[in-house]
């Protein structure tokens, strides 16, 4: 999905997000949906019944709404104008990979997993 996304962002012209940490995310998703669903439908939104959704194809990427306004919901694809674009026209497989396992640590940090801070916090059952 790496190659893909620069080869998209080549083609449209596009941008990618100043946080690396957005496209890596995203790209990780297509990546997961493609492998489990055979196509890379949009990571950003919520199915109710996702190979219906393959199916259909409006929103496997590039979506409906980005192959026609280049409008991209999950903002990997950005245009010049967007406010949280960046400089960066292309990203690599091990920027992809860094940022979504410091994401992956932020998120296991944030939920308690490896922290002894949290002594004396009780949940009181009725």
């Amino acid at each position: 999905m790496t190659k893909f996304t620069n080869q998209y962002l080549k083609r449209t012209k596009t941008y990618l997000s100043s946080d690396p940490s957005v496209p890596s995310l995203v790209i990780k998703g297509l990546a997961i949906h493609k492998t489990e669903l055979g196509a890379p439908l949009c990571p950003c939104r919520y199915y109710d019944d996702k190979p219906a959704a393959v199916k259909e194809g409006y929103w496997n990427c590039p979506c409906v709404p980005m192959r026609e306004t280049q409008t991209c919901h999950c903002k990997l694809f950005l245009k010049e104008d967007d406010w949280v674009r960046g400089d960066d026209t292309s990203i690599d497989f091990e920027t992809v990979m860094r940022e979504v396992e410091k994401k992956e640590n932020e998120a296991a940090e944030d939920v308690g997993f490896g922290d002894d801070d949290d002594e004396g916090f009780e949940i009181e059952f009725e």
